[in-house]
């Protein structure tokens, strides 16, 4: 078997570059689609909490699906660290690893399991399919460091050669509080990859591995030069921006800060923060790199391919044991509140520079509520995990968007619908929130009301952001509305975002609008009364901030 790299590879015209590259891309998206298909949680099935991608035997990105920014941060790592645990002449075809560790696994949090198979042609590897799902599993635990988070799994062997290794299975699944769900998602994951891997051999047997390959490095390629025009468009400088960050697991909050400089086609950016902290919001340094890589790539140029190539003219330090690139033993399992603050640095940074590429700032968290409980009659224990979006910031030449996940989250809302077929869970309202979103000569998208009722007994865990502090408003515009959480009548007040909810009890959740961009002063009266008539803000307050109404 032939597992070593070519160094003379064919020189590929960009008509066949670019055929392979919309052919790789059309592979990860059909992965993606196969995972959510088959799926069996809601968590995946309905809110498509999952990624999809392709990497060359190097484990360098070579096209991933438009599905969740921070899953490329569970990505990065995960070849390397399997080759650093498995030679790569003992791999064969048919091999499956699986892992999930932050520490020795390339993960970023723990429910994130990520399924990784090697990719043969005529024996040789070529390329590696690989996906991830959150297996909304690992719910109502502690979050003081990573042992009390989850099952921790590093890449081992799931198949070997074809063969599922059940007792590696077994433990996965009686670690699990719904192991029918996880063994179903699971197989649903072990689909998307197969088909991956079927995808690709067939495109190499069309045009040649040798073509294929050469194709993958000139795609890399094309997005680095791309990435390093757009930077050099950019103003040299150096700017500073600070923000801070609050969660239902911390007092008070935490400041973050950055310093991003621009260098000719280059750009630094170097954050800095308090040390690591007894929650779960700390983040490991794949989960900075997933982040900075989306978040420059919004105001650079969003049109650049979504592989490792955009990375190169990137430089990203952070001190080593802070909250922004912990080490062993903090937990993670909440770090995409954290991941949402560490874009707003980076587009407070170049907002400065470029400010009309710049949003103002989005909601900047992802609320999260996780349900655990046991199905009344049967006394089958069920977990429910849901995430609610927010306001998006308004730009400079429009409107923010109304109850959106933005940034490095993307996935849906679980229809009520289907929320309430499946658990002892009534939604009581689900609404845009009037006045969140922040005024300006374009105003602030609006952030959402979710109401539950508990019909069964259950364990609630809520986390969120932007509780303390507000969106910002870019040039003038002003900020978005706060974040909250309001309990029903006898609902002890969470701590540290834990409680119970008993049959007929019920939990707000509020989630921030996003800010504004320029002075209310320049918004058109028409587009106000707009906003009076549709329920954004009321008459007072339109008179109040704009002097119309």
């Amino acid at each position: 078997m032939n597992v070593t790299l070519d160094i003379g590879r064919p020189k590929v015209d960009p008509i066949t570059v670019e055929v392979i590259g919309s052919a790789l891309s059309s592979i990860v998206e059909e992965m993606g689609e196969t995972l959510v298909r088959a799926s069996y949680s809601t968590n995946i099935k309905e809110r498509r909490d999952c990624s999809t991608a392709l990497f060359d035997i190097e484990g360098r990105t070579l096209c991933q699906a438009e599905h969740i920014p921070i899953h490329l941060g569970s990505f990065i790592g995960v070849i390397e660290r399997i080759l650093k645990r498995h030679p790569l002449e003992q791999i064969r075809p048919g091999d499956v690893f699986v892992g999930n560790d932050a520490y020795e696994g390339g993960g970023t949090h723990l429910p994130d399991i990520v399924l990784a198979e090697p990719i043969f042609v005529a024996g040789r590897l070529v390329a590696w399919a690989v996906n991830l799902a959150h297996h909304a599993d690992f719910a109502d635990r502690g979050h003081a460091h990573i042992y009390q988070e989850g099952l921790r799994i590093p890449p081992i062997r799931l198949y070997r050669e074809g063969r599922l290794q059940e007792d590696i299975q077994e433990l996965i699944l009686l670690n699990c509080q719904v192991p029918r769900e996880r063994l179903s998602d699971l197989r649903a994951q072990m689909a998307a990859n197969r088909l991956g891997v079927a995808r690709m051999q067939a495109l190499c047997a069309k045009y040649g591995t040798e073509t294929v390959l050469a194709a993958g490095a000139a795609l890399l390629d094309y997005a680095e030069r791309k990435m390093r025009a757009g930077i050099a468009a950019i103003p040299d400088g150096v700017w500073r921006f600070e923000d801070v960050h609050d969660s239902p697991e911390i007092e008070g909050e935490l400041a973050l800060s950055i310093e991003l400089e621009v260098n000719g086609d280059t750009m630094r950016l170097h954050f800095d923060g308090p040390d690591q902290v007894r929650a779960g919001i700390n983040m490991t340094y794949t989960a900075l790199l997933a982040t900075v890589y989306y978040a420059v790539k919004t105001v650079v140029d969003p049109t650049i391919l979504p592989n490792a190539g955009l990375a190169r003219p990137l430089i990203v330090t952070a001190r080593e044991g802070s909250v922004v690139n912990c080490v062993h033993p903090a937990a993670v399992n909440a770090r995409l509140s954290t991941c949402q603050r560490v874009v707003d640095l980076i587009h407070g940074a170049l907002a400065q520079a470029v400010p009309e590429r710049v949003t103002a700032a989005h909601n900047g968290a992802c609320f999260v509520a996780s349900f655990v409980g046991r199905q009344p009659g049967t006394g089958e224990p069920w977990v429910y995990l849901e995430t609610i979006g927010g306001g998006f910031g308004a730009r400079a030449t429009k409107d923010g968007l109304d109850g959106v996940h933005v940034h490095t989250t993307n996935t849906s809302n679980l229809p009520v619908e289907a929320l309430e077929t499946e658990y002892p869970l009534t939604v009581l309202r689900y609404e845009l929130v009037e006045g969140s979103g922040g005024p300006g000569t374009h105003r602030g998208g609006m952030g959402l009301r979710r109401v539950y009722r508990a019909e069964a007994e259950c364990r609630l865990r809520l986390d969120g952001a932007r509780l303390r502090s507000a969106p910002w408003g870019l040039r003038g515009g002003l900020p978005g509305g706060k974040g909250r959480f309001v309990f029903g009548p006898g609902v002890e007040p969470f701590h540290f975002g834990n409680g119970t909810l008993r049959p007929g009890q019920w939990v707000e959740i509020i989630t921030p609008g996003g800010g504004g961009y320029g002075p209310p002063a320049g918004r058109d009266r028409a587009a106000v009364e707009r906003d009076i008539r549709e329920g954004r803000l009321s008459a007072a307050e339109a008179r109040a901030i704009y002097g119309a109404g």
